[in-house]
């Protein structure tokens, strides 16, 4: 089969010819439909994910259809059209017994752990535990876009950071991470203050439902800009971005008893940011995080997605081929452009 593999962290990853993965005997093959390109994958290419061996095949935004199953699968078949969690949990663990996948003590994650979607193939571990069904109306590109940024947006906004009607959320950065954040926030009925670098992007948080937004480069203290909009700061904010100044204000913007949930990948030089505790405790704060969310949470979302309340298409850019995913993935750090990046052809 034909894959996206960088031999080294850093260098230009190439398209090569591989052998087709087989399925483990828990796990299944699926033929690749469409996979998005993440701002993790490019973590992952830059060597700042220790679980990657090398050489690798990057990728863990993918929907498809099933080519071949173990022999201890019994939920799913060939032909079924399925898509999974970036985050697979073993089933057998005791964070697994208790319903919570994402932090999975032996977990598999598809482009991190094990060869991932940047192929025509990839073998998914775990199937009966971790694969979600993909409804008919559902496209493959549209499905592929929900496996890490919008479904870990969706625990961010409704199971960690419990964002109610009426409550006034912040999210920093309106990357693919940060709108759809937005989208799933607005969607609930609370008020979101979105934060960028670029008028661009700004833009299109507001066409997704943000009531307000600050542009970090202009704003003289992005602090103080989302107090003036929201009075006393804001129930929950979100860093969507994973940056020691978002996260910073992130946690200063809020007010008593608020929320702060890191999404955005905190590694390599940014790992440990500055946390201004003093204000942490002062104001009974919770800083939580978010990785992933559970298969069985999906069905929330594809309901909300079915009956027209959340509309993660929307947050499609660029549809590629494989052949200029390197690229695409080499050039994620730039933050060019909005929408989600997918390739859909092989």
């Amino acid at each position: 089969m034909k894959a996206v593999v960088f031999e080294q962290f850093g260098q230009a990853p190439k398209i090569q010819s591989v052998p087709d993965p087989t399925p483990s005997e828990e796990g299944v093959v699926v033929k690749v439909e469409a996979t998005g390109v993440c701002r993790s994958d490019w973590h992952g290419w830059m060597g700042h994910d220790r679980d990657i061996v090398l050489p690798h095949v990057p990728g863990h935004e993918l929907a498809g259809t099933i080519a071949a199953v173990g022999r201890q699968v019994k939920r799913w078949r060939v032909g079924d059209r399925v898509t999974v969690p970036f985050v697979a949990g073993c089933g057998h663990c005791p964070q697994c017994s208790s319903g919570n996948h994402q932090v999975c003590e032996h977990q598999f994650q598809p482009g991190f752990t094990a060869w991932g979607s940047f192929a025509e193939y990839v073998a998914l571990d775990f199937a009966d535990t971790n694969l979600v069904e993909v409804p008919e109306s559902l496209d493959f590109a549209t499905a592929a876009s929900l496996g890490c940024r919008f479904a870990t947006s969706f625990r961010a906004i409704v199971d960690q950071g419990r964002v109610q009607a009426g409550d006034w959320v912040a999210v920093h950065g309106c990357g693919g991470v940060g709108l759809s954040a937005i989208m799933i926030a607005n969607a609930i009925g609370a008020n979101v203050v979105a934060i960028d670098l670029t008028e661009e992007k700004l833009a299109f948080a507001r066409e997704l439902g943000a009531v307000a937004t600050v542009n970090a480069s202009e704003a003289k203290s992005v602090v103080g800009a989302v107090r003036e909009l929201t009075g006393e700061g804001v129930h929950v904010s979100i860093d969507a971005l994973g940056h020691p100044t978002t996260s910073v204000n992130s946690i200063r913007n809020l007010r008593r008893r608020g929320r702060h949930v890191q999404v955005g990948l905190m590694l390599g030089d940014h790992a440990r940011p500055p946390i201004p505790m003093d204000r942490v405790i002062a104001y009974e704060l919770e800083i939580l995080g978010s990785h992933g969310m559970q298969a069985y949470r999906y069905k929330a979302m594809l309901d909300m997605i079915e009956t027209g309340k959340l509309a993660p298409q929307k947050l499609i850019g660029k549809r590629i081929g494989l052949d200029e995913a390197p690229e695409a993935l080499m050039q994620m750090d730039r933050f060019d452009g909005v929408g989600i990046s997918v390739v859909t052809r092989f």
